[in-house]
């Protein structure tokens, strides 16, 4: 029987945490190791908008100290100074409507900022735009159909963009999904673009795990890349394929795909792998949040992807969201209590198709039935509530089960994965729950830490990365205040979508910062990470962020 690392560490916490849930920046500590960090707010920028993604991915640039977010309310780059980072300042933004209909993703490097903006028709090829950090046009190129990630790579000799190449809502035009491969060894001004697709793949036989299922697609059309991550040594790219379950590995060396991976699927009716599965109460249970094993098999469907080094290697970590394609041509997900079962596979199925067990649990209704006739064998449900860590072949080292919904329990049990959008306790149960949707990594005293934002009911959690086959809990912290209207400055952070974390030797305050960007309250807030709890190496609180982590 599995046992997480949260319940391990935290047997010991008082039912007292329960009471405190309306206060902002709820806070779950696990002191209970020698290798805690702890965040704390230090200052936040709102944008002024709700709910149309006024704060959405965020980059950092050292030499001006500022930050460049991605504002998809006003079509700009907003652009921050946090010379203070108490007072993050708006300093000027950046016009995108020149370029193209939104900006969907920036990253900066060497004074260089980088855009990624999508075409007035989602469906044309969109545009990476080049600007200095003063916001002064540099240079524009043509890259894929809906560019979502752009990132540079490390050494910054190239820049990668993710083009997820989504179809139109009846399907009749679908680009093909690419990765474009900007080559600036010569200069920016004279970048070269090439374009690394799929279509080797499209005869090819896949892992069943992974889903090509759009109308009458081709695997090279299907496969949608949503976000990248780069190895150390610059040599591959690691790309998830949300909407298909898969991981593409790109050799950046001759520019082409040489792997598909599927990542299989999660078994939600083993301990420790359960959910809350319903957004109705169980009236004979008032109050009990129920987080339990449920016979239904989770596809990990990652958003955002990172990468960090242990032991001379390359591991990949995910944030497991999920997503349902929905479309006039095709709309996947159905309630369980909509669906016929098979009676042998469920002969328990009237029970298991009432609202407090999982009638309410969104499903997709494009996997399942493997025997032909009209009803379900197996039930797929979109993401796992959890974040997984794997080696760069798809090997799964951990995956956090249900921690995420025990942990968010445990600090919000009033406001239980709430969505960002209202307050109501077991809004998001039957639909993806909490949804990690961004992680990044960072180094903090010689140690490798893992931060991972959640979508619906916000925060951010921050584990530590020593043993990846066993990754240790640090904190929990929400700067969301559940007592106001979601739709009100008063509530401060909601849907955390894009997360930076910023070295200590980079930081304006000589102390590492986590920076994340709010998409539905449009804030941008950026948290201290204090060291003076963790036990650094060689017995220092100084030690250098990026040494090779400690063993």
């Amino acid at each position: 029987m599995r046992t997480s690392p949260f319940r391990r560490a935290f047997a010991f916490i008082a039912l007292a945490i329960f009471t405190s849930n309306l206060i902002a920046q709820q806070n779950v500590q696990n002191n209970n190791s020698d290798s805690n960090i702890h965040l704390s707010v230090l200052g936040t920028y709102a944008a002024g908008a709700y709910n149309l993604g006024a704060a959405e991915i965020v980059a950092h640039d050292a030499e001006t100290q500022r930050l460049f977010v991605v504002n998809g309310a006003t079509g700009r780059i907003d652009v921050l100074s946090i010379a203070n980072p108490s007072v993050p300042a708006l300093l000027f933004s950046i016009d995108l409507a020149p370029y193209g209909r939104a900006a969907n993703s920036v990253d900066v490097h060497n004074g260089v900022v980088a855009v990624a903006v999508e075409a007035v028709i989602k469906t044309d090829n969109g545009k990476a735009v080049f600007f200095d950090t003063d916001g002064n046009f540099i240079k524009d190129v043509t890259v894929g159909a809906l560019p979502d990630m752009i990132t540079f790579v490390p050494g910054a000799r190239k820049i990668l963009v993710a083009n997820e190449g989504e179809p139109n809502s009846d399907y009749t035009i679908d680009p093909p999904g690419t990765v474009s491969i900007i080559d600036i060894r010569h200069g920016l001004h004279k970048a070269k673009v090439t374009t690394a697709d799929f279509a080797a793949y499209d005869d090819e036989i896949l892992d069943g795990s992974i889903r090509i299922f759009g109308p009458n697609a081709s695997v090279s059309k299907d496969l949608e890349p949503e976000y990248i991550t780069v190895s150390d040594d610059s040599k591959f790219a690691y790309v998830t394929l949300q909407e298909n379950n898969a991981l593409g590995v790109l050799n950046l060396n001759n520019g082409r795909f040489v792997k598909l991976i599927g990542l299989g699927f999660s078994d939600h009716s083993r301990e420790g792998f359960g959910l809350d599965s319903s957004d109705r109460l169980n009236s004979s249970t008032p109050g009990v949040i129920e987080i339990a094993p449920r016979p239904v098999v989770g596809m990990y469907q990652p958003d955002a992807i990172a990468s960090f080094k242990h032991r001379g290697r390359t591991l990949l970590i995910t944030a497991n969201e999920g997503d349902a394609r929905e479309y006039s041509a095709l709309t996947e997900e159905a309630r369980i209590n909509s669906l016929s079962l098979d009676p042998a596979a469920f002969p328990d199925s009237i029970f298991l198709k009432t609202d407090p067990q999982i009638g309410r649990l969104n499903v997709t209704k494009t996997l399942g039935n493997f025997d032909g006739d009209t009803d379900y064998d197996w039930l797929f449900s979109f993401g796992t509530r959890s974040f997984s860590i794997w080696t760069t072949s798809g090997g799964q080292l951990f995956d956090s089960g249900d921690d995420i919904e025990q942990i968010t329990a445990l600090a919000h049990p009033m406001n239980f994965n709430a969505s960002n959008s209202n307050n109501t306790r077991d809004d998001r149960s039957d639909n993806k729950g909490p949804e990690p949707e961004g992680v990044t990594t960072g180094k903090v005293c010689g140690r490798n830490y893992a931060f991972v934002g959640l979508e619906r009911i916000g925060g951010v959690l921050v584990y530590e990365l020593s043993d990846p086959r066993a990754p240790r809990f640090v904190q929990y912290i929400n700067n969301r205040n559940f007592s106001a209207a979601t739709n009100t400055p008063e509530a401060l952070d909601l849907g955390p979508e894009g997360l930076h974390f910023i070295k200590r030797r980079n930081s304006p305050i000589n102390s590492p910062l986590l920076v994340v960007a709010n998409e539905v309250s449009g804030t941008t807030t950026v948290y201290e990470i204090d060291r003076n709890q963790c036990r650094c190496s060689h017995g220092r609180n100084d030690h250098d962020d990026d040494e090779e982590e400690t063993e």
